[in-house]
C-alpha cells in the first residue's frame, strides 16, 4: 500500500475537537447514535464475524430485543445487568440495548474463574448476569456459591435468554417505551486492577463512550469507507468500546475476531478487507516475532494502526517490516481525566497534550517517593514537579466542568478517593493518579516507564501482587509468599515471580493445581 500524506498534528487535533465540539449540544449517547445510523445506511455492514454478521439495521434490532427484556426486569435506573460473553457481534448489541434504557452492563472478563470471578460480581453487585453457554456459563456456576448474594443467571444461546428475546420486538422503541437517559448517566462497568489489590469496577458513562468514539474517530479521519480489526477483548475499553466505537461512530465497519492469533492475523486482515488494526503492544510484538524472515509485508489494505503499548524496541521495525502507513499511539485509562495521542509518529512516545488544549487536558509528572509509595512533596507540602526527561508519576487534573476532566470514580467510594491526590499545586486542587511513571522531554513529548504500586504488566492484563499473594498463601506448605514482576528481554512488561517460604506439606503439583484453579492463565 503507498504511503499517504500524513495530515498535520495541528489539523488532526482541529479534527478531533470538531468531532466531539457538539456532543453535551446533541445529547445523544451511544445507542441515539446506532439507532440513528441504522436509519440512514441501515444495510450497510455493522458488525462482522465469523460466526455472525450484523448491519446496522440488524443492530439496531437486536440491540431493541435487549432493551426490551431488560424494561422486563423491572429494575431501578442505574442497576446493573453482567455481561459474561466472548467476542461476537451479540456482545454489543447487548449492552448497547442494557444502556439504551438507562442500565449499566458490567462486562465481566471471560479469564477469570473462582474467587476472582465472584469478587468481580460482587463489586458490580448486578441483579442479573448474562452468560454465554459453555465455559463461561461454567465459570460462572463454579463462581455462584461464593457470592452472599447471586444474581439470577440468563443464558445466551440456546437458552433461557433465547426465548425471551424471541418473544419481544425488534422494532425502535417508542418515546413513551424509553426512561430518560442522559451522558452523564452511568452505561457500563468496566473492570481495570489499578496499581494495588483486585480488580475495580470502573464507572463509565454515556458520555465517556460518546467522547471516545468522536475524538478517535476524528483523530484517524474515520468514514463509511473504513472497517477495522480488533482481536482485543470485548471486556476492556480499548477492545470493547474505543475499536468498535469510533468506526461504528463514523458509519464504517468491525470485525469481531474471537481472539488473537499470530499464524492467522494477516490472513483475516486481507480476508475481511480491513483498513485499520487496534492493537496493544504485545501483538506487534508476537506478528514480529512470526513473520518469516525475508519475506515481502503480506498483502493488506491496512492504513492506520491505532492502540497503546508500542515499544520503542519494535516500533521502527513493526512499521517496517508490515508496511505499515500510520500507527497512532495512545494513552488513556478507563477512569483517567486525561489522555495523550501520539499524532506525528514520534518513535517511542506514547503522545503529548498540544499546547492550544493544554488547558483543557492538564497533565504533568510529579517527583515519585518509590519509599512511601506516594508523589514527593516540598517544604510548602505541595507536590514537585519533574524536570525534562526526569522520572516520575503522571497525573491529570480532575475538572469540574462534565465534559473534560472529569473522575468517575469506581463502585466503591473507598478505591475512588485512594485515586484522587488532593492540593498538589494550589490549595483545594484534585489531581488523578495514574500509577504510572513517566518521563516527559523537552518537546513536551510523554514516554511509559513502568507500573507503580504492587501492580505490573503482563501480557497486555495488569497483575496485582497482593492477589497472587493471597492465592500462594492458602496453598499447603506455603509458609510466606512475596510477588513481583521481572523484566524479561525480548518480552513488553514484567513476568510474575514468587519468592517462597515453604515447610512440611509442600509440593510442586499441589502449588499448580492451586494457581490454576484460583487465577486466570
Amino acid at each position: 500500500m503507498s504511503p499517504v500524506p500524513r495530515p498535520s498534528p495541528t489539523k488532526l487535533w482541529l479534527r478531533a475537537l470538531e468531532a466531539t465540539a457538539r456532543l453535551d449540544a446533541e445529547g445523544r449517547t451511544f445507542p441515539d447514535l446506532i439507532d440513528g445510523l441504522a436509519e440512514r445506511q441501515g444495510d450497510r455492514p455493522a458488525l462482522l464475524s465469523a460466526g455472525e454478521c450484523l448491519s446496522f439495521a440488524a443492530l439496531a434490532a437486536r440491540s431493541n430485543r435487549y432493551s426490551r427484556w431488560a424494561l422486563s426486569l423491572g429494575l431501578p435506573a442505574g442497576a446493573t445487568v453482567g455481561l459474561l460473553m466472548p467476542n461476537r457481534p451479540d456482545y454489543l448489541a447487548a449492552w448497547i440495548g442494557l444502556s439504551r434504557v438507562g442500565l449499566t452492563a458490567a462486562l465481566l472478563n471471560t479469564s477469570l474463574e473462582g474467587a476472582a470471578l465472584a469478587h468481580c460480581i460482587a463489586v458490580a453487585a448486578p441483579a442479573h448476569v448474562v452468560a454465554a453457554e459453555g465455559a463461561c456459563a461454567d465459570a460462572l456456576a463454579a463462581a455462584l456459591p461464593r457470592l452472599d448474594h447471586p444474581p439470577r443467571v440468563w443464558t445466551r444461546a440456546s437458552g433461557n435468554l433465547d426465548a425471551a428475546l424471541e418473544a419481544l420486538s425488534d422494532a425502535p422503541l417508542a418515546a413513551a417505551e424509553r426512561p430518560p437517559v442522559g451522558l452523564s448517566d452511568r452505561a457500563l462497568c468496566i473492570y481495570t486492577s489499578g496499581t494495588t489489590g483486585l480488580p475495580k469496577a470502573a464507572n463509565v458513562s454515556h458520555r465517556r463512550i460518546m467522547t471516545w468514539s468522536r475524538w478517535f474517530a476524528g483523530l484517524a479521519g474515520l468514514t463509511p469507507e473504513d472497517r477495522m480489526y480488533d482481536c482485543l477483548p470485548l471486556f476492556h475499553s480499548v477492545g470493547g468500546v474505543v475499536a468498535p466505537g469510533c468506526v461504528l461512530s463514523a458509519g464504517g465497519s468491525v470485525v469481531i475476531a474471537e481472539r488473537f492469533s499470530a499464524s492467522r492475523f494477516w490472513d483475516e486482515a486481507a480476508r475481511w478487507d480491513c483498513t485499520l488494526f487496534q492493537y496493544i503492544g504485545e501483538l506487534c510484538r508476537y506478528l514480529l516475532a512470526a513473520a518469516p524472515a525475508g519475506a515481502p509485508p503480506p498483502p493488506h489494505r491496512l492504513r492506520l494502526c491505532l492502540g497503546n503499548g508500542l515499544r520503542p524496541d519494535i516500533w521502527q521495525a513493526f512499521q517496517d517490516r508490515f508496511a505499515i502507513p500510520e500507527i497512532l499511539e495512545f494513552y488513556a485509562a478507563t477512569e483517567g481525566s486525561f489522555s495523550l495521542v501520539n499524532v506525528e509518529g514520534k518513535v517511542g512516545s506514547i503522545g503529548r497534550v498540544p499546547p492550544v488544549l493544554a488547558h483543557r487536558f492538564p497533565a504533568a509528572i510529579v517527583r515519585f517517593d518509590v519509599e512511601a509509595g506516594l508523589p514527593a512533596r516540598g517544604a510548602d507540602g505541595f507536590c514537585l514537579r519533574a524536570g525534562p526527561d526526569e522520572v516520575g508519576e503522571a497525573i491529570g487534573r480532575i475538572g469540574e466542568d462534565e465534559a473534560a476532566g472529569r473522575f468517575e470514580g469506581y463502585t466503591s467510594r473507598a478505591d475512588s478517593d485512594a485515586k484522587v491526590l488532593r492540593d498538589v499545586f494550589a490549595p483545594g486542587d484534585r489531581w488523578f493518579r495514574t500509577g504510572d511513571l513517566m518521563r516527559r522531554d523537552a518537546a513536551g513529548f510523554f514516554f511509559f516507564v513502568d507500573r507503580v504500586g504492587d501492580t505490573f504488566r503482563w501480557k497486555g492484563e495488569n497483575v496485582a501482587t497482593s492477589e497472587v499473594a493471597e492465592v500462594l498463601m492458602g496453598v499447603p506448605g506455603v509458609a510466606e509468599a512475596t510477588v513481583y514482576g521481572v523484566a524479561v528481554p525480548g518480552q513488553d512488561g514484567r513476568a510474575g515471580m514468587a519468592a517462597l517460604v515453604v515447610e512440611a506439606g509442600f509440593s510442586l503439583p499441589a502449588l499448580r493445581r492451586g494457581l490454576a484453579e484460583r487465577l486466570p492463565a
